[in-house]
């Protein structure tokens, strides 16, 4: 990796904060952990950003798979709303 390469990576949160979220989904590759780990090194936002994504995910994911919640949805009418919405803010851009 040349070093223009790792000064880009160090300074991108952007794209740092797309490899914390991916990596909560999916393996992500050797290159793009290489990558993360060295600009989470250098930067502290995107520590806390990482544990407070890593929280959010899993009181999410608990909260889904609770036997409790197993009848939570959405209603129709309302997904049917928000549907329109996202439709009209797409169409717009």
């Amino acid at each position: 990796m040349k070093a223009s390469e790792i000064k880009k990576i160090a300074y991108n949160c952007r794209k740092a904060t797309f490899l914390i979220e991916k990596q909560q989904l999916a393996p992500i590759t050797i290159r793009e952990k290489l990558e993360l780990k060295i600009h989470l090194a250098g930067c502290s936002i995107c520590r806390t950003f990482m544990q407070q994504s890593i929280a959010i995910n899993k009181m999410v994911h608990h909260l889904f798979q609770s036997s409790v919640r197993k009848d939570l949805k959405l209603d129709d009418r309302f997904k049917e709303e928000m549907e329109g919405r996202i439709r009209e803010k797409l169409d717009k851009n």
